[in-house]
């Protein structure tokens, strides 16, 4: 009987060292012990629904031209359970997801109140002009937030990695269609949104397989590179 019970904390140490330890995914990494459950896959489907019905109507689907009906979407989904799921990965000890979509939360609570006509945003410019070039500029920050957020994932997770390169391109062309107002460059920054909401949607679905205890698949992969 020694013998087993020997061998049962062998295995309980090694299920802690890959959990909490070197061996653990880097983005989903807990510096300490936690029992809260992961918030990750409740960050990225509130972050990718959200993305992808806005995008959608960039492309202008079904003749949509008006954002406003993803005013709610940005408030509930987007904005207060993204944000939500932030507060929740700090007890976890996950810096990059408690940073991320804490930000990406107050992202779209901020773009929704820009969209809400009773704030009185849009109406404070004495031009059409004036107020797209402060959008640009609204968005032109969040592309560099992007980038920096980007930098901390490029070596270590391919699915990140991408997701992020893809957000990136998406602001990129949409505070460059603010600009200038090019419809060509708004509807590339819309495809660019539309591909990244789908991805989200993926990491989402990898994150929630593998908290199950007997999901479908295993878990779905998301390409880790380099263990911390």
């Amino acid at each position: 009987m020694p013998s087993t019970s020997n061998t049962n904390g062998v295995d309980k140490q090694r299920v802690e060292e890959d959990e909490y330890g070197p061996n653990a995914d880097p983005v989903s990494y807990q510096r300490y012990p936690s029992r809260i459950a992961n918030p990750g896959p409740t960050g990225l489907f509130s972050f990718a629904a959200t993305t992808f019905i806005l995008s959608l109507y960039n492309l202008h689907a079904r003749g949509i031209e008006a954002p406003n009906v993803v005013v709610g979407m940005a408030i509930f989904a987007g904005g207060l359970t993204q944000f939500i799921a932030g507060m929740w990965e700090f007890p976890r000890g996950n810096v990059f997801g408690a940073t991320a979509f804490a930000s990406y939360g107050s992202f779209w609570l901020s773009y929704a109140t820009i969209n809400i006509p009773a704030s009185g945003i849009r109406d404070a410019f004495s031009s059409e002009e004036e107020f797209n070039n402060a959008l640009g500029i609204y968005l032109i920050t969040w592309f560099m937030i992007t980038t920096f957020f980007l930098i901390a994932v490029i070596r270590r997770h391919i699915a990140f990695t991408v997701l992020l390169s893809l957000l990136d391109l998406a602001l990129l062309m949409l505070s460059i269609a603010q600009f200038n107002g090019n419809a060509m460059v708004l509807k590339a920054g819309g495809v660019f949104g539309v591909c990244t909401g789908l991805v989200a949607f993926y990491i989402g679905v990898s994150e929630l397989l593998s908290a199950e205890p007997k999901p479908i698949f295993k878990r779905v992969p998301l390409g880790v590179l380099h263990r911390v």
